[in-house]
């Protein structure tokens, strides 16, 4: 008989080493969907067919966090093209969706756009991102990149540790929430008979199977122009939500150029606003402006810290969709900005902004094959499993970005028909003299642009490898005003950030300071992979 044992209770603590590899690396927070990776490369695909690959088998595998109705954003180096690409695959606001037509909804408790429900669903965008990277870059068919996830959905997965904690940590709040009808589907779908799977239960998604077989039989376009696209739309309208076939027929997802700034002879990219990519840009230009000698040091925390606060208060005045920024995005990067930000930077903390973020739940993935193609890749419901609404015998669970729209009129971020919001999701790579250093990526809300602050100086400045700039213990800015840090992060730090003025709070839940993956090639072509130590992430390679 099985002995009884708890995977979540790390008794002792464990080390992990970067991973090697010369012929093509998958890194993902859960064992399925490296492996759909890896199938890809190995069956004749590219760093991109293995991206699709493991972003859909993620939808199956980690529910929890990213689905069939989430967003996703990309950015890939093409060796053929020898160039980098970013692909913007996030939704806008339905065209129904005025401030008007919200606000005679009725608001959550806070005032706020609700997190819940259909009010802040908005055009789903990352089963059409697969189209557009297999069909622009990959070499085998969306079909055959969506055959691993079918298998698991239909045949079934052992479920992790730290998402099957995450599936019962939702249910038990859903419990509460989730109480109208148009929420009834979703505990059909992931808790029927009112059970959550547990570490090591076979796990099977039948609704989502078929609907993984339809989007591979009609090239996605039965989620936008089909069967599937009516079904959303009949839902909608059942229960008084925005959402109309006309929305997911118009949609398609945008090229665009990735935004970089030098750091020290490095070029880190990030996707354009409306994601909050700009963020991690505007701290380190500002952290340009100093020398750092000691990742474990109050001056290296106390600066990476104030430098976030800036660039979150100018994110939060000004990021949005771009066509309805007040400023070109382009001038908050400019190396001067930096220079006077770094100036006005004092020996005490600061206040910038007085906000709470939400929670959130994403999954970020990254993949480099021998041919030097490499991509960074992330996709999400924004909360958890994101809206609460899933679509009746589909599985596709809908997620519920328009909670970040503003209701202030004057607000930079209002909602508008047609708009996209300030986007949390953010995928990196990292440049050098023109040439490709790598993909990376730390997920979770708020936190993503502080972790790709503080993995890349790991990087650059303190000499890290892939593994180890993971594995430093993280802070985490929050809009309130504190600074979380992780159990493991040195008190004697935090002791000393507190007398500098910051309020330091230790938080307990690992999982709230992000989960990231990092591929670096060396010169001679070898792959060096991390992957993310706090969950459930590993890394295939060959």
């Amino acid at each position: 008989m099985t002995p009884a044992f708890d995977p979540l209770a790390q008794k002792y603590p464990s080390q992990r080493f970067p991973v090697y590899a010369a012929g093509g690396m998958v890194n993902c927070s859960v064992p399925m969907a490296s492996a759909a990776g890896l199938d890809a490369l190995k069956k004749g695909g590219n760093a991109i067919d293995a991206i699709v690959a493991a972003a859909a088998a993620l939808t199956v595998a980690e529910p929890t966090d990213n689905g069939l109705g989430a967003d996703s954003f990309a950015i890939l180096w093409s060796e053929k093209d020898r160039r980098l690409y970013g692909l913007n695959s996030s939704g806008p606001a339905p065209g129904l969706a005025s401030l008007d037509a919200i606000l005679s909804k009725g608001l959550d408790d806070h005032g706020k756009m609700p997190a819940y429900g259909w009010t802040p669903v908005t055009v789903p965008g990352a089963v059409k991102a697969w189209k557009e990277l297999t069909h622009r870059f990959g070499k085998r068919t969306l079909s055959e990149n969506l055959q691993p996830a079918i298998h698991y959905a239909q045949d079934g997965y052992a479920i992790s540790p730290n998402e099957a904690a995450g599936w019962k940590r939702a249910y038990e709040i859903y419990q509460k929430r989730f109480t109208a009808p148009c929420f009834d589907a979703w505990f059909a779908t992931f808790a029927p008979d009112g059970k959550v799977p547990s570490p090591g239960d076979l796990v099977k998604l039948p609704d989502h199977a078929k609907t993984l077989e339809l989007l591979a039989e009609t090239d996605t376009d039965a989620m936008y122009t089909g069967e599937l696209a009516k079904k959303i739309d009949e839902e909608s309208r059942k229960f008084g939500g925005f959402l109309r076939y006309e929305d997911l027929a118009a949609y398609s997802p945008e090229w665009v150029e990735p935004i970089c700034v030098n750091y020290r002879g490095y070029e880190i990219c990030e996707i354009p606003p409306n994601g909050q990519g700009i963020v991690a840009l505007m701290a380190l230009n500002i952290l340009k402006e100093f020398e750092f000698h000691e990742s474990d040091s109050k001056e290296t925390k106390h600066r990476q810290i104030e430098a976030l606060k800036m660039a979150f208060a100018d994110a939060f005045r000004y990021v949005t969709d771009p066509k309805d920024m007040t400023m070109p995005y382009e001038r908050l990067l400019l190396p001067e900005y930096g220079a006077m930000r770094a100036r006005e930077m004092t020996a005490r903390a600061q206040v910038y902004t007085h906000e709470i973020p939400p929670k959130s739940g994403t999954v970020y993935l990254c993949a480099a094959d021998s041919e030097g193609n490499m991509v960074s890749y992330i996709q999400s419901n924004y909360m958890g499993f994101g809206s609460g609404i899933v679509i009746p015998g589909t599985g596709i669970a809908l997620q519920n970005r328009g909670a970040d729209f503003s209701l202030d009129p004057e607000a930079a971020n209002v909602i508008r028909p047609g708009k996209r919001s300030y986007h949390t999701i953010i995928p990196a790579f990292m440049m050098k003299d023109g040439l490709p250093v790598g993909p990376f990526g730390v997920m979770g809300g708020y936190m993503q642009p502080q972790g790709h602050v503080q993995v890349a100086m790991n990087f650059i400045d303190f000499h890290m490898d892939p593994q180890q700039a993971l594995d430093a213990p993280r802070f985490q800015w929050m809009r309130d005003g504190s600074v979380t840090v992780e159990s493991r992060f040195d008190p004697n730090l935090a002791r000393s950030l507190q007398r500098m003025g910051h309020d330091v709070r230790v938080d307990l839940t690992t999982g709230s300071f992000g989960r990231g993956q990092m591929i670096v090639r060396l010169d001679n072509g070898v792959l060096v992979g991390g992957t993310e130590s706090r969950t459930d992430s590993n890394i295939a390679c060959f």
